[in-house]
C-alpha cells in the first residue's frame, strides 16, 4: 500500500498555489470562486465563507470532496450537491470555512495529483481566510466518501474529524467496471486494507453514514470498516438509514447533531 507523507506537508510555501488577492476581496462572503496553479495546471474551486466572517479570529475549516458526477473543470458543478447544498438551504448551521475543490473528469480522488490539488486548495483557503489548522475537518460523498478514507490514511493526524458518506475503503466491482480509472491507487480487497486504515486513522473521530439500500456502494463495506475501527478502539460512530439508496448524504448533512459534533473536535 502506498503512503505519501509529502502530500500532507502543510504547504508552507502557499504562495506557489495562491493567486494574488487584494484585501477587499477577502472581505466577501458566501460561495467564492478561487483558483490555484499547480505544476503548470490551473484548477478552479470554490470556498464558502460565512456571513459573519472576520479576520480577527481563526475559523474552523471543512474540506469537502464531491462524487463522480460532479467531476470536471468548470469549478462550479461540485458546489450543488451534498454539503454545499445543505449550506444553501440553511447557512446559519455552518459557521465555518468550507473548501470545495473539483476532481478532474476521468480522475479519482485517490490519485496523488488530485489529492495534492485538494490539499493545495485547503492550504490556500486556510491562509486566505484565517483557518484553524487544529480545527480542520474532512468529509465526502460517494467517490468523495472513498476519497475521504484514502486522504485520511495518507495524512494521519491532519484532520480533527472525518465524515465519509456512501463510500468505502474498497472500490466495489460494479464501480470499477463503470469507472476503470477508480482502480488507480485503490486499496486491495482484503482484510489487511481495513487494518491499515484503522492503524492510520487511530483515534481521529469518525462518523460514517450509509443507506441500507445503496445499490452503487454496498452498505456492507461501511458496516465492515465500522466493525474494524470499533474493534481497534477507534473513536467511531455509524449511522445507517433504513431503506435509503446511494444518496444518503442529504439526510446526513441535515442531521442536527452533525455540525455540533464535528465542530467540537480539535487536534
Amino acid at each position: 500500500m502506498r503512503f505519501s507523507p509529502s502530500l500532507c506537508i502543510s504547504f508552507v510555501a502557499v504562495s506557489t498555489v495562491l493567486a494574488s488577492c487584494d484585501s477587499a476581496r477577502t472581505q466577501k462572503t458566501g460561495f467564492l470562486d478561487r483558483s490555484l496553479s499547480l505544476h503548470g495546471t490551473t484548477y478552479k474551486y470554490q470556498v464558502f465563507v460565512p456571513e459573519n466572517w472576520s479576520p480577527k479570529q481563526s475559523w474552523p475549516v471543512i474540506l469537502f470532496l464531491h462524487g463522480v458526477d460532479e467531476r470536471g473543470s468548470d469549478g462550479r458543478r461540485q458546489s450543488g450537491v451534498g454539503l454545499p447544498r445543505a449550506i444553501r438551504e440553511d447557512r446559519s448551521r455552518f459557521p465555518t470555512i468550507v473548501v470545495i475543490p473539483q476532481c478532474l473528469a476521468d480522475h479519482w480522488w485517490s490519485e496523488p495529483g488530485m489529492e495534492e490539488m485538494a490539499l493545495g486548495a485547503l492550504a490556500a483557503a486556510t491562509e486566505e481566510f484565517h483557518g484553524d489548522a487544529k480545527r480542520t475537518y474532512l468529509t465526502g460523498l460517494s467517490m468523495g466518501g472513498y476519497g475521504s478514507w484514502v486522504l485520511a490514511t495518507q495524512c494521519p493526524g491532519k484532520f480533527a474529524a472525518i465524515v465519509p458518506i456512501g463510500g468505502w475503503i474498497i472500490v466495489p466491482k460494479r464501480v470499477l467496471e463503470a469507472y476503470p480509472e477508480s482502480a488507480r491507487n485503490s486499496l486491495p480487497d482484503n482484510s489487511k486494507s481495513g487494518d491499515y486504515v484503522a492503524a492510520k486513522i487511530g483515534k481521529t473521530p469518525v462518523w460514517i453514514f450509509h443507506g441500507s439500500a445503496d445499490n452503487v456502494v454496498p452498505v456492507e463495506g461501511s458496516r465492515k470498516i465500522y466493525g474494524v475501527l470499533k474493534a481497534a478502539g477507534a473513536n467511531v460512530r455509524y449511522t445507517e438509514y433504513l431503506g435509503a439508496g446511494h444518496n444518503s448524504w442529504d439526510k446526513a448533512y441535515a442531521e442536527p447533531e452533525l455540525m455540533p459534533w464535528l465542530l467540537s473536535k480539535s487536534l
